[in-house]
């Protein structure tokens, strides 16, 4: 089993920047790749990014790429997403989860999640 505990997320607004942060606990952290997944309302949940287990490697969707950074610490059992330039229509809960196929976008490989963040940037 590995926990998962997202943070970070607030209002703000459009043109801002944020920090999430996703703790992890239980089995080995960092045989794990992660991904940050986020759900706005009336939408169906939607992959945003990945890391695999060591950092290596990221995958981005293409609407946050050159805005949002995935990165991961190990040794603290850590998964950040650093957004830059916000816009409205980032605004969602934002999901961490776990998996061992480094970046899927498919949900049903991902069999650990946290309980979501939200997002709100403000126009």
């Amino acid at each position: 089993q590995v926990q998962l505990v997202e943070s970070g997320g607030r209002l703000v607004q459009a043109g801002g920047s944020l920090r999430l942060s996703c703790a992890a606990s239980g089995r080995a952290f960092s045989s794990f790749a992660m991904g940050w997944f986020r759900q706005a309302p009336g939408k169906e949940r939607e992959f945003v990014v990945g890391i695999s287990w060591n950092g290596g490697s990221t995958y981005y969707e293409d609407s946050v790429a050159g805005r949002f950074t995935i990165s991961r610490d190990n040794a603290k059992n850590m998964v950040y997403l650093q957004m830059n330039s916000l816009k409205p229509e980032d605004t969602a809960l934002y999901y961490c989860a776990a998996t061992t196929r480094p970046g899927s976008q498919q949900q049903s490989h991902y069999p650990y999640w946290g309980q979501g963040t939200q997002v709100t940037v403000s126009s």
